[in-house]
């Protein structure tokens, strides 16, 4: 597709997802001068503007006036302060795409206005090293061009699925949270690594790599975990004794409690925002 028809993009928010967007879409030749942010915090702000050869806009409401596409990119709870900015600025031309855990189409429409062209995503911060999982659905208003402008642009920095906004909490606790818990089990697995005496450089890169592997194999035969665990345990060998010690402390039970807790707080703050 081409690029040039995305227009200009902005981004409301400075962190790690927005730096994600701003590198992905760089790498995949989107022009520079196409891409503004604002970020209120100092530190960062020079930040990318130093690493990306970035402009920071003045203010949120000169970045709305600019964009064709605003990536709204803040924490949900000054999700009231940022829209009561902007309102004045934005305008039905524009493309709204929100990554607030919890905050529903419904309920951003509502602010800016009932004709206003939103999509809600949910990206998880592998996006940095161009292996993000997005999970998007559409407002109301949402036209065939903007459901492939949003498409694109999450494709850039990983893989893009299209779900039902009802399910988006789940997708919160499954893949935009799942990060961190991978990031435990790496940090659990290098730690059992020392324990039985490998020094900690070696335990690290082997649990990373593990972990990569694991994955891509997973990714790339298509076939179940469950299968390919089978062909690693050999009978009364040392995986299936390993298996047996994470069945019997409930690893499986703990993991998907875990998923049940992020979702369930990310429908209590699509809550206080009502």
């Amino acid at each position: 597709m081409p690029l040039t028809t995305v227009g200009k993009i902005g981004f409301i928010g400075g962190g790690n997802m927005a730096e994600a967007f701003i590198k992905g879409l760089m790498s995949g030749g989107f022009p520079v001068e196409d891409l503004h942010f604002f970020e209120p915090n100092e530190k960062r702000r020079q930040l990318m503007e130093e690493r990306y050869g970035l402009t920071c806009s003045e203010n949120n409401i000169a970045l709305v006036e600019v964009s064709n596409v605003i990536v709204l990119a803040t924490k949900p709870q000054i999700l009231e302060k940022v829209l009561a900015e902007v309102n004045g600025a934005f305008n039905d031309d524009k493309l709204l795409i929100s990554i607030l855990a919890g905050i529903t189409t419904t309920t951003l429409e509502n602010e800016l206005g009932s004709q206003a062209r939103v999509v809600r995503a949910m990206p998880n911060t592998p996006a940095l090293a161009g292996q993000g999982a997005a999970a998007l659905c559409p407002g109301e208003n949402v036209t065939d061009e903007d459901h492939r402008v949003a498409q694109h642009l999450f494709e850039t920095v990983g893989i893009a699925l299209w779900v039902e906004e009802g399910q988006m909490d789940a997708v919160t606790g499954l893949s935009g949270s799942g990060p961190a818990f991978v990031y435990t089990f790496i940090e659990a697995l290098t730690a059992g690594g020392v324990q039985e005496g490998l020094r900690l450089d070696i335990a690290h890169s082997l649990a990373v790599q593990t972990v990569v592997g694991a994955a891509h194999l997973v990714k790339e035969t298509g076939e179940h975990p469950a299968l390919l665990r089978e062909k690693v345990c050999s009978p009364a060998g040392t995986t299936i004794s390993a298996i047996r010690v994470l069945e019997e402390r409930g690893l499986r039970a703990m993991m998907m409690e875990a998923v049940g807790a992020a979702t369930t707080r990310s429908r209590d703050l699509g809550k206080e925002k009502k």
